[in-house]
């Protein structure tokens, strides 16, 4: 089996060409290269397959993510990756991610035969325009004088979506992460008396693409119409920004599905996420 191979700047041109195939699928990654992962001192790594002329990615990081990986790549991606887990996460297309998974628990049961959290089936959407519904003025960039609202709203979100604690597990390092968010202006909130009511955070932003996570709206305020023109700030402010606003969603989460259908998202894909 031919073996994959570190690659560096180098690579650069390459690397661009199989990433712009698909923007939108492929932002986290572009986002990462944008980053300085191809540097020697960047963090994480990318790996091309084959060796000699790669056509499929793979980044090796915190999360691992396949870019345009065939059979023959995941095969060679998973000898690779070998026994040790060092990761958290499998993300890719839904028959990519699971490709991966099924090759690295069959070879290493003990390693990777149990993940925490599957979520199968979620949604990759896109909005290249404007919002077809009007924003609330309100929403806002966050400012650190709202900091430790915008950080409870965040931890309640986390602990919605994966029955877990980040100021429990990991409670320096998630801290910090939010912060950062907010000091980078990645973080919008709509912000009531001091209190976070609504919020939202750009995660992975390419030059042409940045992908909203962390949707959150405050319990005792959910169904009262905040969700649909407070995404459709989030979105205006990515799209003025010149690039194309993303997100990917749980297929069984209805009421934000049909938020982002309102507010003018369509579906352009399908994604795995594998925790462990």
């Amino acid at each position: 089996m031919s073996r994959s191979r570190v690659l560096d700047e180098s690579d650069r041109g390459l690397v661009d060409r199989l990433l712009g195939a698909d923007p939108v699928l492929n932002c986290f990654v572009a986002s990462r290269v944008e980053a300085g992962v191809l540097e020697p001192k960047g963090v994480g790594e990318l790996w091309g397959w084959p060796a000699h002329a790669p056509r499929s990615l793979l980044h090796v990081g915190a999360n691992i993510v396949p870019v345009n990986a065939d059979d023959e790549a995941l095969d060679a991606f998973a000898a690779d990756i070998g026994r040790w887990r060092s990761f958290v996460a499998i993300v890719g297309p839904v028959e990519t991610a699971f490709g991966l998974w099924d090759r690295l628990a069959a070879e290493w049961p003990h390693a990777y035969g149990d993940a925490r959290v599957v979520r199968e089936r979620q949604l990759l959407m896109a909005c290249a325009g404007p919002s077809r519904v009007e924003a609330d003025p309100r929403l806002q960039r966050a400012d650190i004088a709202d900091f430790e609202s915008y950080l409870a709203g965040a931890v309640h979100m986390y602990r919605e979506e994966l029955e877990e604690n980040p100021l429990v597990t990991n409670p320096v390092g998630y801290r910090r992460y939010v912060r950062s968010l907010v000091e980078e202006r990645r973080a919008f909130a709509i912000v009531d008396h001091g209190r976070v009511i609504f919020k939202a955070d750009l995660g992975a932003v390419s030059a042409q693409v940045a992908q909203v996570q962390g949707v959150w709206v405050a319990p005792d305020l959910r169904g009262k119409g905040l969700s649909v023109p407070g995404m459709a700030g989030v979105t205006n402010a990515i799209v003025a920004s010149g690039r194309t606003a993303s997100l990917y969603v749980n297929d069984f989460n209805a009421p934000a599905i049909a938020c982002y259908l309102r507010v003018g998202y369509e579906v352009v894909g399908e994604l795995t996420t594998i925790l462990f």
